[in-house]
């Protein structure tokens, strides 16, 4: 795996939004239930001491969280207009360094009639840095 390329399963994520577009490039996999997210980290991952920022970690979290519950809902066969996070809760259990590969890998945990449970890890070079809760409203 060189760092021009993602891992296997990997391609380029094209739902940039204002928020994540200066974090770009950022690849997904997908399957029917889930959407992961990875970047190469790099210094517009950063803070002011050099260390990837919590912040991003988070905001990220909540992006591939709420991917993978809209995947998961439209392979379950429900028709959902969107997703709105109500909670997101983030342990961060060790750091990640520059060059490293970071992903972010989520699971639907329960869905109701109008709201889902999501969590996921969080991991640089395969050791999880990071464990995510989140629970987003169902709208219709």
């Amino acid at each position: 795996m060189t760092k021009d390329l993602p891992p296997d399963g990997f391609t380029l994520h094209n739902r940039a939004s204002p928020m994540t577009q200066p974090w770009m490039p950022i690849y997904k996999r997908m399957n029917s239930r889930s959407v992961h997210l990875g970047v190469w980290l790099a210094e517009k991952h950063c803070n002011s001491r050099g260390l990837v920022h919590g912040g991003f970690i988070a905001a990220l979290a909540d992006n591939t969280m709420g991917y993978t519950c809209g995947q998961a809902l439209k392979a379950d066969g429900r028709v959902i207009a969107g997703l709105v996070t109500i909670s997101l809760n983030i342990d961060y259990l060790g750091s990640a360094k520059l060059g490293q590969w970071m992903s972010w890998e989520p699971e639907l945990l329960k869905a109701g009639r109008s709201i889902a449970f999501v969590s996921a890890l969080v991991k640089a070079d395969g050791e999880t840095v990071a464990r995510a809760n989140a629970s987003f409203k169902i709208t219709k």
